[in-house]
């Protein structure tokens, strides 16, 4: 969990508006011991993670999901295709969009 868990808190940190010394007075620690997590060069475990992010008023969830691949195969289809035609499906994937858009902004709801 090293360097992802260091981000993790940073992130709820910085999000939360408090300084490194402040999270460090709300979980019993140091300002340095907190440096020391957000760059890395300490290995938290996932419990010290979420204890830290909730002392920031923050919630850390991890689950698990089943795999999909789909971005695999889409990518394995689009590689067989050439230049001008990858080019071309964006152009009609974004004019597809575009239509979307103006659909739900000129509907009842939108």
């Amino acid at each position: 969990m090293s360097m992802i868990g260091g981000e993790l808190v940073r992130e709820a940190r910085r999000r939360a508006a408090l300084t490194q010394r402040e999270l460090a007075e709300r979980a019993g620690s140091s300002q340095p011991g907190i440096a020391r997590l957000e760059s890395g060069r300490i290995s938290p475990s996932l419990e010290e993670v979420q204890r830290l992010i909730r002392l920031c008023g923050y919630d850390l969830r991890v689950g698990l999901v089943p795999y999909d691949d789909s971005d695999l195969v889409q990518a394995g289809a689009l590689r067989s295709r050439t230049a001008e035609e990858r080019v071309d499906l964006n152009a009609r994937t974004v004019h597809q969009v575009d239509e979307l858009r103006r659909a739900l902004a000129e509907s009842p709801r939108g």
